[in-house]
């Protein structure tokens, strides 16, 4: 069978794990014996040393891939989603990290798994990211992207933070806490989930905030329309190191006063699953949530 995708990108770690690299190996090799363009990216072909490949950077090799697989975490797909979106080129995650909710084929089942995504045996997904941009005087001085989550949080060490809320321009409540976690659906199960916050489903067009120990036990998560803008304005009275966290991977120093700004970006992350994928079977797979025992 002929695959729709013929220039395939891969991007994978692999100087920082020897079972990444195995993966990426494989997947050349199973690339390239159904006669398709491999573009390595261009830190993966670093440390790979394949040096007759084609190489592009992290930013440009959604140019010029039909597909891009990214082999590792959900980490790994993370950093990538932040730079893929922009390009309308759908991703496919390799699981070698833990859990593994955005990385659906498992290290056991490469070839195979790639193999009928390559067949025409998937489904794409669309994930929206958040975009965020952080003014100091009405001045933009840091802006970023997230596919998982936007926080706002002290810094290094644990202080409470004091800020407002306004979503769509109305004030919602001021607050003091340790930070405040805002999530998409796709994040819903990562910081989120820990800080005590709801499960979406990835097709909830949605956006959920969570107090970090809000210093009021009436405090609890918001869960608000996907469209609206969030304006946080950070009090004047806060340390002088809170930070802003997107996807636990880029950080913007902030200061007392600074004002941020969260909204949903325009570009969607397109994301490959083997066909047959269930949300809720992920669910129960990677939070250990009970097996059926009533038959339908």
């Amino acid at each position: 069978m002929i695959s729709q995708f013929r220039n395939i990108g891969l991007i994978g770690r692999v100087d920082s794990s020897a079972a990444v690299e195995e993966s990426v190996r494989t997947l050349v090799h199973l690339l390239e014996q159904r006669a398709l363009t491999v573009i390595l990216e261009e830190e993966t072909s670093r440390a790979l040393g394949r040096h007759s490949l084609q190489v592009a950077t992290r930013k440009l090799i959604g140019e010029v891939c039909d597909m891009v697989i990214v082999v590792g975490g959900d980490g790994s797909l993370l950093g990538a989603a932040r730079d893929l979106a922009r390009h309308d080129v759908p991703v496919l995650g390799i699981n070698r990290g833990k859990l593994g909710f955005l990385t659906d084929i498992a290290s056991g089942a490469v070839e195979s798994g790639v193999s009928k995504v390559l067949d025409g045996h998937y489904e794409i997904e669309s994930r929206f990211l958040l975009e965020t941009e952080l003014k100091r005087g009405g001045a933009p001085v840091g802006q970023s992207d997230a596919l998982n989550d936007v926080v706002l949080h002290s810094g290094q060490a644990p202080k409470m933070l004091s800020f407002e809320l306004y979503i769509e321009g109305e004030f919602v409540y001021s607050q003091r806490s340790d930070g405040l976690i805002v999530s998409t659906p796709t994040g819903s199960t990562a910081y989120s989930l820990s800080g005590g916050g709801p499960i979406m489903h990835p097709r909830l067009n949605a956006i959920v905030l969570v107090p970090m120990f809000p210093h009021a036990l009436s405090s609890r998560p918001l869960v608000i329309d996907g469209n609206s803008e969030i304006k946080i304005i950070i009090g004047d009275n806060n340390p002088e190191s809170p930070r802003v966290s997107c996807d636990g991977q880029v950080n913007m120093g902030a200061q007392p006063g600074d004002v941020l700004y969260i909204r949903k970006k325009s570009r969607k992350l397109k994301l490959i699953h083997p066909e047959g994928h269930v949300f809720y079977q992920t669910c129960r797979d990677k939070l250990g949530w009970g097996a059926q025992l009533i038959g339908d």
